[in-house]
Parts: C-alpha cells; structure tokens; sequence
C-alpha cells in the first residue's frame, strides 16, 4: 500500500550539495508520496509581517549551493533503473524576486549591464488568482504564474561533495519552466537508493533564465508521487508534461547540449513508432521545437519538445 510521508521544513531535512555518502533523511518505496515545502533560493521564508526565518545545511557547507530538501531513498533502487517524480501539486509562497546588472557574468558582461546597480524585482504572489504583480518605480506589472521547482535530481555517482549548480546527467538545478503541475520527471539512477533532493521554487521564468534567475520563491506545498522503474533505461533526464513530451540536454557547450537533446528525442520517437534513427530524425524535424532551457548555471541547457498529438 502505498504511503504518503510529510516532510518538515527544518535544518535537518535541508543539504546544500550532493554528496552519494551523505545519509537519507527518508526512505520510501515505489508508488509513495511525499509533502513539503522549500525555502527561498536566499535559506529562508519570510512570513507576512513577520520576522524572517534562516535555515542552514546540516552538511555545513563551505561553499554556497542551493537548498535542497533531501536526501530522500527509494527502496530497491538501483543504478541502471531510472526514477519517475510526478509532480501532483505545487503551491508558491506569497512572495518571490529576481535580479539583474550589478555583478561580472558573460550574460550580463555582453549585454553590459554588469557595472550598473542591481535592480531587483520584489513580487507579491497571488496563489488564487494566479498572478505575480511588482511595483518599480512609478510602474507597476503583473505576470501569470507558471510554479515548478528549478531543481529535482538523483544523486550523481562522482566521489566527494558535488555543487548544487549545473545540471547534469541525473537531472538537478535543470531550471526547466515547463516542469509544472501534472509533470512526470523520469531520471537516470546511479547510486544504490537513488537518493532524490529537490528545491530551488520558481513562481514563473522564461526560456534562459536569462538574468539568472526566475522568480525565486518559497514553496509552501509540494505534492510528490515517486515510482521505481526497474525495467527502464536512460542516460539523461527525460519529461512528460501536460502539453508533451521532453529531452533534456547539458554541457558547457550550447551545440553538445542541443545534439544530447535531439539524441533524447530522436531515441523516444524511435521507441514510441518503431522507426529507425534517420526515419525518426526526419520526422522529428516537423514536429519537435528545440528550446534553450536556460543558459545561466555554467553548464548551458537546451530542451526538445514533442506536443502531444503532433504524430498520429
């Protein structure tokens, strides 16, 4: 039967990067869920009208990476299965922000923004209307919610502690706005339990990223099922979303990306109509959108899109 487990926001269920020796805090098996909430990208979650509450990792951390709830084990995982993260539900916090200028990056260094002051976004977020509204200025803006959590992954299997920040093979700060409620993540395991963490709450983004960041926010409910699939293989991450399928690609070269991508779907067409690689390519040249995931976290991202319906 299947479990649902609750997982408290607190310092101890929090890690700031991975490491394949670090400890569970959980231990699930296939079918079961998960409830919790994340704080904001800043280790915190600010009340309204209320005193700020600071969380730290229970790594002690010397170098700074995203907070992540987890580890989290499934029971018989093993490297060669691949893990589905379906993602139920998702609720921001009532607020968010996000940034630009102020700091050297080669994003900001070509657009040359990077010696003016950081001007930052402050945005109150309405949950039940589904709108994010900021004030700069004497101008005022609004923007549709699209939550999703910027950072979902397995575990890597490299010895020693590992940064939060590029995405990888096993999926984690992947930074894909198109992972968002009714979503299934499916991710190569690598490590004996998987040994799954997720964070980094994002209100809406756009394809890039391009300032570095979404809308950073706390979530206040996310709504996890995790199933084990034994008899599936994968070497990157793939998705399907309520509007299509989708193949991930990373590496520090945007073209390297792009081909991992198109290999991802090429791959998916040809299991799912029973063509050959170059049948599948052509196909795929009609009906597949190629999108930027995002171009910020060193390592550069790119995603293939195949809509639902678009082969019949």
């Amino acid at each position: 039967m299947a479990n649902i487990h609750v997982l408290e926001l607190k310092n101890e269920n929090l890690q700031g990067s991975y490491n394949k020796e670090y400890q569970p805090i959980l231990t699930l098996q296939s079918g079961d869920s998960i409830h919790l909430s994340t704080p904001d990208i800043g280790w915190g979650y600010s009340p309204k009208n209320g005193e700020r509450i600071r969380y730290s990792s229970r790594e002690k951390e010397l170098v700074w990476g995203h907070p992540m709830i987890g580890p989290i084990k499934v029971k018989e995982a093993m490297p060669g299965m691949v893990v589905e993260i379906k993602i139920n539900d998702i609720v921001p916090g009532w607020y968010g922000w996000n940034c630009a200028a102020g700091k050297s990056s080669w994003t900001n260094d070509r657009l040359d923004i990077s010696h003016l002051p950081e001007v930052t976004l402050d945005w109150d977020l309405d949950t039940e209307k589904n709108i994010g509204t900021c004030s700069y200025g004497d101008k005022s803006f609004s923007i549709e919610l699209h939550p999703f959590l910027g950072l979902i992954g397995t575990t890597p299997n490299e010895d020693g502690v590992q940064s939060t920040i590029p995405p990888r093979y096993t999926g984690g700060n992947i930074d894909c706005k198109e992972l968002v409620k009714g979503s299934s993540l499916f991710l190569p395991v690598v490590v004996d339990g998987a040994l799954l963490t997720v964070g980094d709450g994002h209100a809406a983004q756009g394809d890039g990223e391009v300032s570095g960041q979404g809308i950073e926010c706390p979530m206040d409910f996310v709504d996890l099922t995790i199933t084990l699939h034994k008899d599936m293989s994968l070497t990157v991450p793939r998705a399907k979303t309520p509007t299509g399928w989708i193949t991930f690609g990373f590496d520090l070269d945007l073209n390297k990306a792009t081909i991992i991508a198109l290999e991802g779907m090429v791959r998916l067409i040809e299991e799912q109509y029973g063509l050959e690689k170059a049948e599948a390519t052509a196909l795929a040249s009609v009906v597949v959108d190629l999108r930027i995931t995002q171009i910020v976290n060193g390592t550069k991202g790119v995603h293939a899109v195949l809509p639902h319906g678009a082969i019949r």
